[in-house]
């Protein structure tokens, strides 16, 4: 009887949100998210789970024709003893990122988080028994992160999604219609029980395209009854869709589809943010040691700000729990260069001047911030049309730099070539 009645009290909620989704327009509070979003710039992106165990990314089961069922017993293997939340948090917190998005059940259907909707998770799935999404959203509240859940649209082990036996995506109807609901039920259960989460992410849209009925009006409508600041970004590589409170791009800055997944996809009015990985893999993979530099990462994220657009840097977990070394110091490199340089990206927006050859410009105010990541002569023309300069001078040490104004813009003239992995110049308009 009492599940009887938690379904009827879950379909009201969602048929009552439905009708407000349509035509939605964004409550005080999503907007006033929205805004804390932007200005956050920097945050850290986590794909962890049983896949981990494997070493080789969070894509292993497939591109290891890994069949489920003997895919998903390393379940009962899975005892990450050395996971501290507060460990994580405070290094992240450290390297300058204002929020973290983790992996709460990617698509090979396995469940971070005490979900009653389903054994296959962490807490009665695993030896490990604790809820990890619990830890962490505990740690994110005391030291003022703010949290973001990564939620899958596939399953590659769920009949309801792919018929059984196969990982085609075929499956319509009611096999669907329930899936639908078992995705209802766990969103319910992450908007309820981990407390105020700043975003729901989700991925895998493109698995089954555009002309899939993903009945995203009913979910949206859910995840905003519930928690109406909670913001919906969606990682389908298409235009924004209604309900949709931010654009990502994978691989990308916004409008540069280098990456392949954002062909023909035009860039919102919405806040933008960019999803990259600090070596080459998502989840851990023990052979990727290619990790890019402080100086890459630290110009990328620059590069997002420039572009008006957060950066969401990626570590995959070891499967004990712990961070790779590398990724810690990563981390501190970002962080040593944010403790020094922050203003000039935490709430900004895009400066008028777009993305060239030479750099990127943030906004704030009345200045404008010209961050040179590649110049190689003593002078710089910044093309700025209507808007005059009264002042110029190095971020770092506030001394004066001499500058020519054009009707065009203006003409910086530099006391060397600069050689820092950013050279900022501060503009007062």
């Amino acid at each position: 009887m009492k599940r009887t009645l938690k379904l009827l009290l879950l379909l009201l909620i969602i048929g009552i949100a439905a009708q407000a989704q349509k035509g939605y327009a964004p409550s005080k509070e999503n907007l006033q998210n929205r805004a804390i979003f932007q200005d956050n710039k920097f945050g850290i992106f986590i794909h962890w789970g049983i896949y981990s165990m494997l070493a080789d990314g969070e894509w292993a089961m497939l591109q290891k024709n890994i069949k489920y069922d003997e895919y998903s017993k390393l379940a009962g293997g899975f005892c990450p003893s050395k996971f501290n939340a507060e460990e994580w948090v405070a290094a992240i917190k450290a390297a300058g990122a204002r929020y973290i998005c983790i992996t709460s059940r990617h698509h090979d259907g396995f469940s971070m988080f005490g979900t009653k909707a389903s054994g296959y998770n962490i807490v009665t799935g695993s030896p490990f028994k604790r809820d990890v999404l619990k830890e962490l959203a505990d740690a994110c509240h005391k030291q003022g992160i703010k949290l973001h859940f990564y939620y899958s649209l596939l399953d590659w082990g769920r009949s309801d999604y792919n018929p059984k036996g196969s990982l085609a995506s075929t499956a319509t109807g009611k096999d669907y219609n329930t899936y639908h609901q078992f995705m209802l039920s766990q969103l319910k259960e992450l908007l309820t029980n981990y407390g105020e989460i700043g975003a729901i992410w989700f991925d895998g849209a493109w698995d089954k395209g555009k002309s899939f009925d993903w009945k995203f009006d009913e979910i949206y409508s859910l995840i905003h009854s519930l928690q109406p600041g909670c913001l919906i970004i969606n990682n389908h590589h298409w235009d924004a869709l209604e309900g949709e409170d931010a654009q990502a791009f994978e691989r990308d800055l916004p409008g540069q589809n280098t990456a392949g997944f954002s062909a023909g996809a035009s860039i919102a009015q919405l806040p933008l943010e960019t999803c990259e990985t600090m070596n080459d893999s998502w989840g851990y993979k023990i052979t990727d040691k290619n990790y890019k530099s402080d100086k890459a990462l630290v110009q990328y994220l620059v590069k997002a700000a420039g572009n008006n657009a957060n950066l969401l840097m990626n570590i995959g977990p070891r499967p004990d729990g712990t961070l790779p070394d590398t990724a810690l110091t990563r981390l501190k490199g970002m962080g040593s260069w944010l403790s020094q340089y922050g203003e000039t990206i935490y709430g900004t927006r895009g400066g008028a001047v777009g993305q060239h050859a030479w750099g990127v410009t943030t906004a704030k105010d009345n200045r404008m911030f010209v961050h040179i990541l590649n110049l190689q002569d003593k002078t710089l023309f910044i093309p700025l049309h209507d808007k005059k300069i009264k002042s110029a001078r190095v971020y770092i040490n506030k001394a004066p730099v001499k500058f020519v104004q054009h009707k065009e813009g203006v003409l910086l003239l530099l006391d060397k070539a600069p050689d820092d992995m950013d050279y900022v110049i501060e503009l007062g308009l």
